[in-house]
């Protein structure tokens, strides 16, 4: 019985792991594809998400070395590592908010218009379904692990899905209107959800949990 319950346990932290692994090779890979495209049609949300994906690479490298020492038996608190790797974050999150931020208002008083949304639309609906599976298989392990820590993670990666919402919103609102300030709203509102991340990093790196929906508290 406690052997079955060990291999269990093994086989929750490596789905675990590898929850992970996948949250940072997608974070990559969306990056450069939104950088990519966000950039030619001068589509400042689509470009503003693509650099998010980019920070977010940072803080899923840290969970992932968290999660591999937890199922190693280690002390769940945060390492070293870790805790170098949310600074890094948070102050990542902050510079890029200001700059989607100065970028935005810049775009609205020149009156920018972006080339086309098309590709922000897909861009934001893979991400969209692809940030729900992981959501939902982080909370399903989470669960089953008792863990704060990976279901902190799965509520950073819903906060993604809520960004990949504003990105689809901003996107088919200027391709249904030709109003240009919706996609610089839309960078408006992507810098506005970097600054809680960035706060939040900054905060898990000083002990407390939070939960990426605004709430903190003591570290368990």
């Amino acid at each position: 019985m406690f052997c079955d319950k060990m291999l269990r346990l093994q086989q929750l932290y490596r789905t675990a792991s590898l929850l992970a692994v996948i949250t940072i090779f997608y974070n990559i890979a969306g990056g450069v594809v939104s950088v990519w495209l966000g950039a030619p049609d001068e589509t400042l949300a689509l470009f503003g998400f693509g650099l998010d994906s980019f920070v977010e690479v940072i803080s899923g490298i840290g969970i992932w070395h968290m999660i591999r020492r937890m199922g190693r038996g280690d002390n769940p608190g945060l390492d070293s590592f870790e805790e170098r790797a949310l600074r890094i974050t948070g102050g990542a999150f902050y510079l890029l908010a200001g700059s989607l931020l100065l970028t935005a208002v810049i775009s609205i008083r020149e009156g920018h218009r972006p080339e086309s949304t098309h590709w922000g639309m897909a861009v934001a609906l893979v991400s969209i379904v692809t940030m729900w599976a992981l959501v939902h298989y982080k909370v399903k392990v989470g669960m089953a692990l008792n863990s704060q820590a990976i279901l902190a993670d799965a509520a950073c990666t819903r906060t993604c899905m809520q960004l990949s919402l504003i990105l689809l919103a901003a996107s088919i609102g200027y391709d249904l209107t030709g109003i240009g300030y919706l996609d610089s709203l839309g960078s408006i509102f992507i810098a506005i959800l970097s600054i809680r991340e960035g706060r939040e990093a900054f905060g898990k790196a000083k002990g407390l949990a939070c939960s990426c929906s605004g709430s903190c508290g003591a570290a368990p």
